[in-house]
C-alpha cells in the first residue's frame, strides 16, 4: 500500500526546525515526509512562528494559502502547530475553518498521535528526520526561558526554562552523528542556563564536554547565550578544544544603561562592555555575533549615538539590527511606543551601515589566510562553504569555483583570496 505524502512547513527559528524533525521521525513509518513548500501533499502541517509582527504575518499568510488549497480539495488535511497557534489559537480557530487541528508548542507527540490515531507517547523522541543538509544539525538543549526581558514574548509562548535531560541529549546527538552530521549547533533561548531548573547549577560545560567525546562531530557551535552569568570555563573549553567553533551568538540588545534597565536585561553599560572584553580575552579570535534593538520606548538620539559608538568600538564580527516591535503581553507593550516608525527605520539603516563597514574590514583581514571550510552546497558557478566563524543561514559564506571537484558535507582547506561585505572568495589548498 502506497504511503500518503506529508509536508511539514517550518517557519521561524531553528528551535521550530528541531520540533518539526522530531515530528517527522514519529510519522515517517506511516507517511512519505518532505520538509518544503510542496503544494501537492496529501497532508500539510505548518509549524508557525509568533515571535514578532512580521513573523506572525508570514505565518498567517502561509496558513491562509494552504487553507485555500484545503478548501479546493488539493490537500486532504491541514494542521497548524507552534508559537502562533499557542498564542492565538482561539482567534485562529474562529477565523480559519479549513484547518483540521490547531496545536501549540510542545505538541509534537500530540500531533503525531492524532495523525496516527494512537494514544500520545510520553517518552522523549530522540530520533530526527533532518530538514537541514545531512552534514549539520541543530540540538535543542532546553525549552522556554526564565528571563523576563521587557520586549520578549518567548516566556509567554514557550513558558519557563526546562532543560532536556543530558542522557536524552547525548542519545539524540549520537543518533545524529550516526546519520553523518559533522557540525552540531547547540540552540536554546539561553544556553548557559542549562541545568539550573534541575539542581540550581549550570551544566552547560559538562554537556559540551560530553558532546565533544562523541565520534563524528568535527564542529560544535554555540547559539544564543546571555551576558549575565556566562561561565568563563565555557570560554576556556572553547579555546582549548579544537571541536568547539570559536564562535558565539549572544544578543546584547543595547548599551545605554537606562535602556538596558527598561528592557529588564539585568546588566548595565559597564557590565556589557566588560563581558565583551572578557570573551575576547579568553578566545582572542572569536567571531562574536550579536543583535540590537533600536527604537525601544524612551530611546533618545543620544542613546542611539551611544549604541553606534559602542558598535564602532567593539567591532563585532556579525551583528543584526531590529526595530522595536511592541508585543502584546510583554512589559514593553504597556510603555508608550514613542519613537516614530520612520525614525526606527533610519536607526536600523544607520547602524547596519556601520556594521557593514566593520564586517568588510574584518573580512579584508582574512585575505591571504587559509581556513578550514565545510562545503554546504553547489550553487551556480560556485561551491558554497563556511568556516568555523560562520553559522549556516545567518552568516558569511565562502565561495569557491565550481571548477574544483569538491564533495558536499566535507571539509577542505581554503585560502581566502577576496573579501566582500558578507562573503569571501577562496581557492582550495591541496
Amino acid at each position: 500500500m502506497k504511503r500518503p505524502t506529508l509536508n511539514i512547513i517550518t517557519l521561524g527559528c531553528s528551535k521550530n526546525k528541531v520540533d518539526s524533525e522530531h515530528l517527522a521521525a514519529l510519522l515517517e513509518h506511516r507517511y512519505l515526509i518532505s520538509h518544503d513548500s510542496n503544494k501537492k501533499s496529501d497532508v500539510v502541517i505548518i509549524n508557525t512562528c509568533g515571535f514578532i509582527g512580521d513573523a506572525q504575518e508570514e505565518s498567517v499568510d502561509t496558513i491562509l494559502e494552504y487553507a485555500e488549497l484545503r478548501k479546493q480539495g488539493k490537500i486532504s488535511k491541514l494542521y497548524v502547530m507552534g508559537c502562533l497557534s499557542q498564542r492565538f489559537k482561539k482567534e485562529l480557530q474562529k477565523e480559519i475553518h479549513e484547518v483540521d487541528g490547531f496545536y501549540g508548542v510542545e505538541s509534537v507527540n500530540l500531533v503525531a498521535a492524532d495523525l496516527l490515531k494512537e494514544e500520545p507517547q510520553s517518552e522523549y523522541c530522540s530520533r530526527r528526520v533532518l530538514s537541514t543538509p545531512k552534514h549539520y544539525a541543530y540540538l535543542k538543549i532546553s525549552e522556554g526561558c526564565n528571563r523576563r526581558c521587557a520586549f520578549c514574548a518567548i516566556p509567554l509562548i514557550r513558558g519557563p526554562h526546562v532543560s532536556v535531560p543530558m542522557e536524552n541529549l547525548l542519545e539524540e546527538a549520537k543518533g545524529l552523528a550516526k546519520q553523518g552530521v559533522k557540525e552540531l549547533i547547540l540552540i536554546a533561548q539561553d544556553l548557559t542556563y542549562y541545568g539550573h531548573d534541575l539542581d540550581g547549577k549550570s551544566h552547560i560545560v559538562e554537556l559540551v564536554k560530553a558532546l565533544c567525546e562523541i565520534n563524528g562531530f568535527e564542529w560544535i557551535r554555540l547559539h544564543y547565550g546571555y551576558p549575565l552569568g556566562f561561565p568563563d570555563e565555557l570560554l576556556d573549553l572553547m579555546r582549548e578544544n579544537p571541536k568547539i567553533c570559536h564562535y558565539i551568538d549572544l544578543p546584547l540588545q543595547h548599551i545605554s544603561t537606562h535602556i538596558l534597565k527598561d528592557m529588564r536585561r539585568g546588566v548595565d553599560r559597564e557590565q556589557t562592555i566588560g563581558f565583551v572584553k572578557n570573551v575576547r580575552k579568553h578566545v582572542p579570535d572569536i567571531a562574536f555575533r550579536t543583535t540590537f534593538i533600536v527604537g525601544f520606548p524612551g530611546e533618545t538620539e543620544t542613546d542611539f549615538e551611544e549604541l553606534c559608538q559602542f558598535v564602532k568600538d567593539m567591532r563585532f564580527e556579525r551583528a543584526g539590527v531590529f526595530a522595536f516591535s511592541p508585543e502584546e503581553g510583554t512589559a514593553a507593550y504597556e510603555i508608550k511606543d514613542d519613537v516614530p516608525d520612520e525614525v526606527k527605520q533610519e536607526r536600523v539603516d544607520k547602524l547596519m551601515e556601520i556594521q557593514q563597514n566593520i564586517s568588510l574590514e574584518i573580512n579584508g583581514q582574512r585575505v591571504g589566510k587559509t581556513e578550514k571550510v565545510l562545503i554546504d552546497r553547489l550553487e551556480g558557478d560556485y561551491y558554497i562553504g563556511r568556516s568555523q566563524y560562520d553559522s549556516p543561514e545567518v552568516d558569511d559564506e565562502i565561495l569557491i569555483s565550481a571548477d574544483n571537484d569538491l564533495e558536499i558535507g566535507k571539509f577542505c582547506q581554503v585560502k581566502i583570496t577576496q573579501a566582500d561585505y558578507f562573503d569571501c572568495y577562496g581557492e582550495v589548498v591541496n
